[in-house]
């Protein structure tokens, strides 16, 4: 029996350790994401990007889960610190991108127009092909519209039909005004005149005949006394079909007034097979214009872009001859040819040659029966040539070279090109470069030359004798001389200063240069500057080799005077690469203040009076604490002061520290850390003011501040317990009543670790007697933090309830066993 027992608790405790692994409601919404490691990141992420959530969405997947909007902002900075963002915007521009598509391929009828810009904005192989075409342009830019003027005056030969609005002005004897719209069986109906059959009738003749009926009720207007005025209100829309290669045939409805052209913007131009030069306008089955977009595009000229009537058919066929201009030509394109034109004719659709084009011979490409073949077209030969579809041609450029080109470089008054002249020498370059200047190097020139083999070779001369006169030197063509400076065949000579002067630095050396003309340089003496112990660095640059000799530098000291009106003891004149230091006078001293904050009497900015300075001084001289001052609570703000040599050393060592992290939010805390610019300093201010001068009273530096708080009553309590808050402090209360005042610990709690950060900055952390947690005292102003366990792989919470249920199933079957034994 005692066996049983056994059995089935070992089974329940098994049960019951799975079923604690299931987090709680309360441990879900208490989601801190700086404790979450760079796995559960990247887990969030992929269920956002299986949901299809961006960067964008992050706020309403935040609050659908429950999350603070403030840790949302966290989530977004660790999935950028991680590098994520990127695969987020990647699934959302997908999304928008098969969203676009789904315009493609959709026809446009008469309302809908606007449609036109996003079938354009649907880039195929096709359209690529079509832009290269000349003229496609007319059809692709936006700022051309080719919208049919509506407020010009009416045309003359403007025939009237069904629909339009006739404005009637009379005026002189009579006056009255009339807006009549023609009906569909083409009569306007005039008041107390009755109706006038106007359809067909151009304006002219609309204007007799509304005339003529007017005056049987208006006498004065036989008389002259009385005019008529007739004008087109609103106008009608026509139907027009466009059929043949065209980017969107189809039936358009389109004003009165709209032309060929209107017609063919509207409807997208001709395709990539159409003409942009045998375009038809068919009425009544006959062919009553031929329009050609090369006379508009070339000539300016519109006057076979009629105006359109209902039920006229714009076809656009397709081409005969298209052949591809290219390279150095004014506007490289694909153009189409009528059966008459040449070469030249393309050539001046182009625009003509551009500036560095070779005009001699244009090089072409056609396709025979079976293969392709290469054509050479003389110039003289361009006017005639006839034209092949599918021809290619090419206009090459000049060569990037020159045919009479000299150089001359260096220390010349006019370097540059210059054109070779016949029987031209060396010294006539030289004269051409208005001379050599003065610091040129005379000894020594060179002229780099190609030869007839074209390898490159090097031709040394005296300068001197070529300038005198002595040296006949010939030039060719490309040479190129270099007349040398002496300046740049040295080091540049420069001196140094460092130390207490104004401007510190590298100055340039010259001939008889001085300690007290560097000084004055330099700015002069700084007010720290020390007269004495100026010291002088100065290279070894003569002497002898001796491997015994380890000197590296010869080191002077001299002390000047205040006005620099000399050097005591010795003139020093100064050699190139000296180095100067001017040291800080070790009996000078600068003020260094301290700040003390809060409860004192005199709260303030102080100066450190001597080096032995300490808190208990700087208590006194501020008039002491006040009654409500909390000194258990003081802390000391002390700066950080890092060299650049130690920078380097700590930059090292924080490297492999960072490598040792293997999570980003600790390295983030840490760098955090180490930007600050202040360190708290843990004091007692109790026992400094009870003992000053004791272990406890420490000195002060430049920089500190001393913060002193009010009597503080709450403490704070941070981490993995239910309910984080600020609770009363009660003199009564351990540190288990704090717990239990904010709802206990939670699930994930790491009791053993918890600690307190008391009110000066002093941390003390929970300690183990024998198998019991020895917990910190609390005291006024504390904060309590209680950490959270490391993730640990294991089953989910799913996984354990079912797990556990299996074991609980397994030990009732085991009991039922037993019992039957």
């Amino acid at each position: 029996m005692l066996r049983k027992i056994l059995l089935v608790q070992l089974f329940l405790f098994v049960g019951f350790c799975v079923m604690a692994q299931v987090p709680s409601p309360a441990q879900i919404k208490q989601v801190n994401v700086d404790n979450l490691s760079d796995d559960q990141i990247r887990r969030i992420v992929a269920e956002m990007k299986q949901n299809n959530l961006g960067m964008d969405d992050i706020d309403s997947y935040a609050e659908e889960k429950g999350i603070p909007s403030s840790e949302a902002e966290k989530l977004k900075s660790r999935i950028q610190m991680l590098g994520l963002d990127k695969t987020l915007d990647k699934k959302k521009s997908t999304e928008i991108f098969q969203q676009d598509n789904q315009y493609s391929g959709r026809s446009f009828n008469d309302s809908d127009t606007s449609k036109v810009d996003l079938f354009r904005q649907n880039v195929s192989p096709s359209d690529i092909k079509r832009r290269k075409i000349f003229g496609a342009e007319l059809f692709t830019n936006k700022n051309l519209t080719f919208e049919p003027n509506l407020r010009i005056p009416t045309p003359s030969n403007y025939k009237l039909a069904a629909d339009d609005q006739v404005m009637i002005d009379v005026y002189g004897y009579s006056e009255v005004q009339y807006k009549l719209t023609v009906t569909s069986e083409g009569y306007i109906r005039i008041p107390n005149l009755g109706p006038v059959y106007v359809n067909g009738l151009t304006m002219d003749e609309a204007k007799n005949r509304i005339t003529k009926q007017l005056s049987t009720i208006y006498s004065t207007i036989s008389s002259g006394k009385t005019f008529v005025q007739i004008s087109l209100g609103d106008i009608r829309s026509i139907r027009v079909l466009l059929i043949g290669e065209i980017y969107q045939p189809g039936s358009y409805t389109l004003p009165s007034l709209a032309t060929v052209a209107n017609a063919l913007y509207v409807s997208g131009g001709p395709d990539e097979n159409g003409s942009f030069r045998n375009i038809q306008v068919i009425r009544n089955g006959q062919v009553i214009t031929t329009f050609d977009l090369y006379d508009f595009i070339a000539k300016g000229d519109l006057a076979n872009n009629i105006v359109l009537q209902d039920q006229d058919i714009v076809k656009v066929n397709p081409y005969k001859t298209r052949v591809e201009l290219l390279g150095e030509v004014k506007r490289p394109a694909i153009f189409e040819a009528k059966d008459n034109e040449t070469l030249q004719n393309i050539l001046d659709y182009a625009g003509g040659y551009t500036d560095g084009s070779f005009k001699e011979n244009i090089t072409g490409y056609r396709i025979n029966n079976k293969e392709r073949e290469v054509i050479n077209v003389p110039a003289d030969q361009i006017a005639s040539f006839k034209l092949k579809s599918g021809d290619q041609f090419f206009v090459d450029s000049i060569l990037n070279r020159f045919s009479n080109r000299v150089t001359i470089s260096g220390a010349v008054f006019h370097p540059g090109n210059y054109g070779l002249e016949p029987g031209m020498t060396l010294s006539d370059l030289i004269k051409k470069a208005d001379g050599v200047r003065e610091e040129a190097s005379l000894n020594r020139g060179i002229i780099r030359r190609l030869q007839d083999d074209f390898t490159p070779a090097i031709i040394s001369f005296n300068v001197q004798d070529v300038i005198n006169g002595r040296a006949n030197i010939p030039v060719k063509k490309e040479d190129s001389v270099i007349i040398f400076s002496k300046l740049d065949l040295r080091q540049q000579y420069s001196v140094l200063i460092g130390g207490e002067v104004n401007k510190p630095g590298s100055f340039p050396f010259a001939d008889s240069m001085r300690l007290e003309d560097l000084v004055l340089l330099a700015g002069g003496l700084k007010d720290a500057a020390s007269l004495k112990h100026v010291e002088v660095s100065r290279r070894i640059r003569k002497g002898e080799y001796n491997s015994k000799d380890s000197s590296r530098a010869i080191i002077r000291q001299f002390d000047i005077s205040a006005d620099l009106s000399s050097i005591v003891g010795e003139q020093v004149a100064l050699e190139p690469f000296d180095e100067v230091v001017i040291r800080k006078s070790p009996a000078y001293s600068e003020q260094a203040n301290i700040s003390i904050e809060g409860e004192v009497v005199y709260p303030g900015q102080y100066t450190i009076v001597s080096k032995g300075e300490h808190i208990s001084d700087l208590i006194k001289r501020s008039g002491g604490l006040r009654p409500e001052a909390f000194p258990e609570g003081a802390v000391l703000l002390r700066k950080t002061y890092i060299s650049s040599a130690d920078s380097a050393l700590l930059n090292n060592k924080l490297e492999l520290f960072y490598s040792k992290l293997e999570d980003s939010s600790s390295i983030t805390s840490v760098k955090n850390m180490m930007e600050r610019k202040y360190q708290l300093l843990g004091i007692n201010l109790d026992d400094v003011v009870k003992k000053p001068g004791s272990k406890y009273d420490i000195l002060l530096e430049e920089g500190d501040v001393l913060k002193i708080p009010k009597k503080l009553q709450t403490v704070q309590m941070f981490g993995e317990i239910y309910f984080p808050k600020k609770i009363r402090y009660d003199n009564g209360y351990a540190f288990r009543d704090y717990i239990r005042g904010a709802g206990g610990y939670t699930a994930s709690a790491l009791k053993r670790r918890s600690y307190v950060v008391y009110a000066n900055g002093e941390v003390k952390s929970t300690r183990k007697i024998f198998f019991f947690n020895k917990y910190p005292k609390v005291k006024p102003g504390a904060e309590v933090y209680v950490p959270s366990k490391k993730d640990r792989k294991g089953l989910t919470g799913g996984e354990a309830i079912g797990l556990a249920s299996g074991l609980a199933s397994i030990a009732l079957i085991i009991v039922t066993i037993l019992n039957k034994l």
